[in-house]
């Protein structure tokens, strides 16, 4: 279910991240709201996977929708600022992105969140990250995908042109400003083959 088909294009080697400057191109958006691609920005990305399906404790959660509970449709891990982390390539990653971005992540503190993509059905639906401070402040968000690229979209609140990526293989995609309050985010359900990805999210303290 999660067995992860090797890139034929070498993401498997050079472990860990790379500097971050050279490789990151920034799209505004409009109303104060930005996001930073780093393609392949995480060497070792496939073996980092594999890693992680291994040494992550992996929880399913039932969620209310309307009337009734639903199977939330991806597994979930969440690590608090305080909380070793399972792999000593999230805190490199966890350190380079604290120090880049000073601002965002202030006293130089993330949490870090993890989500499995099992298959195309595994999804999330269009959603801001507003619980906290991303209610109505900026804020940075950065997505970390290793495993088989999905289909990320964006979109402004209110309706507006979609924008998408294809992330996976070790891509980063930061959202900041003020994305969270003024765009939505989704990895939508495919038909088409998909194989398992992971995201790794560093957000502020108090964002979800």
């Amino acid at each position: 279910m999660t067995t992860l088909q090797g890139s034929l294009f070498g993401f498997g080697s050079s472990a860990g991240p790379r500097p971050l400057a050279p490789l990151l191109e920034r799209r505004e958006l409009g109303n104060g709201a930005w996001i930073e691609l780093a393609e392949a920005w995480i060497g070792g990305a496939d073996e980092l996977f594999e890693r992680l399906v291994d040494a992550v404790p992996w929880r399913a959660e039932r969620r209310a929708m309307y009337d009734r509970m639903v199977d939330v449709p991806r597994l979930l891990a969440f690590y608090d600022v305080s909380e070793a982390l399972p792999d000593v390539e999230l805190v490199r990653m966890r350190q380079a992105l604290v120090d880049h971005y000073r601002d965002g992540f202030a006293g130089g503190r993330a949490t870090t969140g993890l989500c499995l993509y099992r298959h195309g059905r595994d999804s999330v639906a269009w959603h801001g990250d507003t619980i906290g401070r991303g209610t109505s402040r900026d804020t940075i968000v950065a997505v970390v995908s290793v495993g088989a690229p999905r289909r990320f979209l964006l979109r402004p609140r209110g309706g507006g042109a979609t924008i998408r990526h294809e992330l996976g293989r070790g891509d980063l995609l930061v959202m900041g400003g003020s994305c969270q309050y003024t765009w939505e985010h989704a990895v939508p359900k495919t038909a088409r083959p998909a194989g398992p990805r992971i995201s790794i999210q560093y957000r502020p303290p108090g964002v979800r």
